[in-house]
């Protein structure tokens, strides 16, 4: 497991004071590591989870050629150009049970939708293409349909022996589907992330409290909890901590002792008057950010040591008065593997969402063992002008529409200050105006990241 300053060697031109966004996701992928540990859950119980084996299928499916629709079977190769085809219907073939007779030139079987089909027969003519003729006979239109058409493969989904999800895979509704249609009711899953959150800062009121000059209530912590909830990790919430050194000492190490990674909210802006700084340095391998990005400037990361390595610097602290001594036990602990990862994130509430969602999302999936790419981001016209700078990452608070001609456009929410929280209720995206990028005219195409089924 690589230190803070290992990861820092690897990235060309790495600047703490001015990371790009692009640089902190490169960071973060080599921080952080996927749990190893596995369980087996039933289908029901699954949903969100990750693979952590290869599921192979045991069965082709489908497991027959069967009809892709309603309609009539017969052998295509009778199909001339040009010209109508009349048959006789010399049966019924039913999904779930194979018809057994046999049919000749000239002749055809009335099937239904996933029915198998009959020795020797390789089209499906939909019923709605055909006209009744005497004495159980239908007549094909010229021209309507092609041999082959209409008829499903054996295996043409997924053939036995073969991986029908990868290692690493999110386990979407579609992706239960797709085991069940496997006749497998349980898959082989990493362990649910276990991951601890708590605010910080004297101004902070938890709910229930009564409102006093200077300070506001918590919003971070529940969007926090929104937004790890509905990725599926186990949260624990430590609550809001004072900003008291003993306080702050004692929820890093309950946090790292109890979960894979550790957000807080606040302190970690420079000149802030409180002691999380303090104690993130204290008790981890921690590096302190400047990103050139716009909400969110502020960010800290790292690890927080694990409990066997705390439990060594307490007794060794209190073993000793001496100040030298301290600093080397802390320095033993900020180079220590293992441990929680640890992201701060600033202390304003749109910061703390989009600092979340471009950079701890990401990062949170890998360690839960997802392979599975970011989601591609939107093209979408501006309907208004922005200024921007090249330089930085701004991601703006935008509203998604569709225009009359089908394309997307997008507009601002309006005031995109970092205490607008209002705005990302009324938001359904990011515009993601990048680095290099400047001003946007009417007109522009620019990149949007939805919010849908994220937050």
């Amino acid at each position: 497991m690589k230190t803070i300053a290992q990861i820092a060697a690897e990235l060309q031109g790495y600047d703490p004071q001015a990371l790009s966004a692009a640089d902190v996701n490169q960071f973060l992928d080599r921080l952080v590591e996927p749990v190893t540990a596995t369980e087996v859950l039933p289908l029901f119980s699954a949903l969100g989870r990750v693979l952590a084996q290869d599921v192979i299928s045991p069965v082709s499916v489908p497991p027959h050629d069967n009809s892709a629709m309603d309609g009539y079977a017969f052998a295509g190769a009778q199909l001339v150009a040009g010209q109508p085809l009349t048959l006789r219907v010399v049966g019924t073939a039913l999904a779930g049970k194979a018809w057994a007779g046999t049919v000749a030139a000239g002749e055809c079987v009335k099937i239904m939708t996933g029915a198998i089909m009959p020795t020797g027969l390789d089209t499906v003519v939909p019923q709605e293409f055909t006209t009744a003729a005497a004495d159980s006979h239908i007549t094909i239109a010229a021209d309507v349909l092609r041999a082959g058409d209409n008829r499903r493969f054996k295996g043409e989904d997924i053939m036995a022996g073969r991986v029908a999800l990868a290692r690493g895979e999110l386990l979407t509704p579609a992706a239960l589907g797709l085991v069940a249609s496997l006749g497998l009711p349980t898959v082989t899953v990493y362990r649910r992330l276990r991951v601890a959150y708590f605010s910080t800062g004297d101004e902070i009121l938890s709910l229930g409290e009564a409102p006093r000059e200077g300070a506001v209530y918590d919003s971070n912590r529940y969007t926090v909890f929104g937004l790890l909830t509905r990725m599926g990790v186990e949260v624990i919430d430590l609550g809001v901590v004072r900003d008291e050194p003993a306080l702050l000492e004692a929820a890093f190490r309950q946090a790292a002792q109890q979960a894979d990674a550790i957000i807080t909210s606040g302190g970690v802006s420079v000149g802030e008057a409180d002691h999380t700084r303090t104690m993130m340095k204290k008790l981890g391998d921690v590096a302190f950010w400047r990103i050139a990005m716009r909400p969110g400037r502020p960010m800290a990361v790292g690890r927080i040591g694990n409990a066997e390595n705390q439990a060594i610097s307490a007794s060794s602290a209190s073993a000793s008065c001496s100040d030298s001594y301290q600093n080397d036990i802390n320095t033993d602990i900020n180079t220590a593997p293992g441990g929680a990862v640890l992201f701060g994130l600033p202390g304003n509430p749109v910061a703390v969402m989009v600092t979340f969602l471009a950079f701890v999302r990401p990062a949170l999936l890998r360690m839960m063992g997802s392979t599975r790419a970011a989601p591609p981001l939107l093209r979408a016209i501006s309907t208004e002008p922005m200024r921007k700078k090249p330089g930085r990452t701004e991601y703006q608070r935008g509203l998604v529409t569709t225009a009359a001609d089908g394309t997307l456009q997008v507009r601002t929410t309006g005031n995109q200050g970092s205490g607008v929280l209002s705005s990302m209720v009324q938001a359904n995206g990011l515009i993601v105006l990048h680095h290099g990028q400047g001003n946007v005219a009417v007109g522009d195409a620019v990149d949007v990241m939805v919010f849908e089924g994220v937050i």
